[in-house]
């Protein structure tokens, strides 16, 4: 198994977790020595059971983050590349890998090379590095301040092949690339090919919302897709109470994971945090026992384990209640959501002693009446299964005949026949 196949991210957006400013230091502002900060809660991190810290965008950028200026350094806002190397060593010395946010679909208006185009025009050495359209130049799903870059330039590929490397030279073992689905697949073959050369034990996970997941990987050389075709049919289902939406869900899912091991999530920078999202508050711990038991990579987005509050909205400052500051330090969390954070631990931990779900498939025994109960088999004879009612009444499940052990959350199973009986919103995790 590559290194990759036993990670768990705690995912963190730096910019809205350490309190920056909302938009870039005006010249001649000091540093703020933000990020070594994020240091202090490697050990939360720890005690969740996650080993990796996926980090936000925290290149130099104009306001949020996404809109880069400058890949080769450091936003201001949260320090300097010698912040972010203090935090790389910290986090290697107790055995946590970082990942970064690569934004290489488009930059901001302020980039360098678009700031010369804007300048020379078609004199400029990078005038190939953007894509003429109408008066201006095509920009990111019609945000005028997001200036797509063009995929076509081989100068752009050199770039980005450039950055990549240069922040994994420096210890960073892996990258998300955001907006991956909107970049041509020969383009990542071709930049991420060169990369492996020199780093081949990097892993590369790509945000792609839809379409045919498998292809960035077979075709565009990534490791790993954002999972949100699962994320949505576990909060949807739920409040549905429809238990075949989520059935069928995780049957796509069996068909990816036959090719590579997605990124699986219940809550990110992007989107309604789960506790909000969910109708029932019962319904936390069926979806966070989805997100632990099946095949995959999963990640936890800071807050969560705290069962954290808030609604993502259309609108200009839309994303703040998602993305918030974190106290200073964990002891200042206090107990607010503690049993939220136990409940991570517990189910973290049945993953730990059964690394052999990264690419496990579900065998489904129980559908229907507000009931799904499945289970997934290891390759020495391990068997991990989940059970959920999702309803508000007493219900019962099959579960093939073994010696099941409950690990979490609360039934009955009788022992020889393999039914299990539930309390309404019951659920739970059990291992033979």
């Amino acid at each position: 198994m590559r290194w990759s196949d036993h990670a768990i991210w705690w995912h963190v957006y730096p910019l809205g977790f350490l309190g920056a400013e909302r938009t870039a230091l005006p010249p001649g502002e000091p540093v703020r020595h933000r990020l070594p900060a994020l240091a202090d809660w490697l050990d939360h991190l720890l005690e969740l059971g996650c080993n990796g810290l996926a980090l936000g965008p925290i290149f130099a950028s104009e306001s949020h983050g996404y809109d880069t200026i400058d890949h080769f350094r450091v936003d201001p806002r949260l320090g300097t590349e010698d912040d972010l190397a203090e935090l790389i060593e910290r986090a290697a010395a107790k055995g946590v890998r970082v990942l970064l946010d690569g934004v290489f679909n488009h930059v901001g208006r302020g980039f360098a090379a678009f700031a010369d185009v804007q300048r020379r025009g078609p004199s400029s050495a990078f005038a190939d590095w953007f894509v003429p359209e109408g008066d201006g130049f095509r920009t990111f799903e019609g945000h005028e301040r997001l200036v797509a870059l063009n995929h076509e330039s081989p100068a752009v590929a050199d770039h980005v092949t450039a950055v990549l490397g240069h922040w994994l030279d420096r210890g960073v073992a892996g990258w998300r690339l955001d907006a991956a689905y909107a970049v041509p697949l020969p383009f990542w073959k071709n930049v991420l090919s060169r990369v492996r050369d020199k780093h081949p034990d990097v892993w590369i996970l790509g945000e792609v919302i839809h379409g045919d997941y498998r292809s960035y990987i077979t075709e565009g050389g990534l490791d790993s897709v954002t999972q949100y075709e699962l994320w949505k049919a576990i909060w949807s289902s739920l409040n549905d109470a429809n238990p075949h939406e989520l059935a069928w869900a995780l049957g796509r899912h069996d068909e990816l994971l036959a090719t590579f091991a997605p990124q699986t999530f219940v809550g990110n920078h992007d989107v309604t945090r789960i506790a909000s999202r969910l109708d029932d508050p019962r319904h936390l711990p069926h979806a966070l026992a989805v997100l632990f038991t099946v095949g995959g990579v999963p990640t936890v987005y800071y807050g969560d384990e705290r069962a954290w509050r808030g609604v993502k909205e259309e609108r200009e400052g839309g994303d703040d209640a998602i993305r918030p500051r974190f106290p200073a330090t964990p002891a200042e969390l206090g107990d607010d959501g503690i049993e939220t954070q136990r409940l991570h631990q517990t189910l973290i931990g049945v993953r730990r002693r059964h690394a052999w779900l990264v690419r496990a498939t579900t065998e489904v025994h129980s559908l229907g009446n507000g009931v799904l109960s499945y289970s997934l088999t290891g390759p020495d004879g391990e068997r991990v299964a989940a059970v959920l009612n999702f309803g508000a009444s007493p219900a019962s499940a099959e579960l093939p005949p073994s010696s099941w052990r409950v690990e979490a959350g609360a039934a009955t199973i009788e022992a020889g026949s393999g039914r299990v009986t539930l309390d309404p919103f019951g659920w739970c995790v059990a291992t033979a």
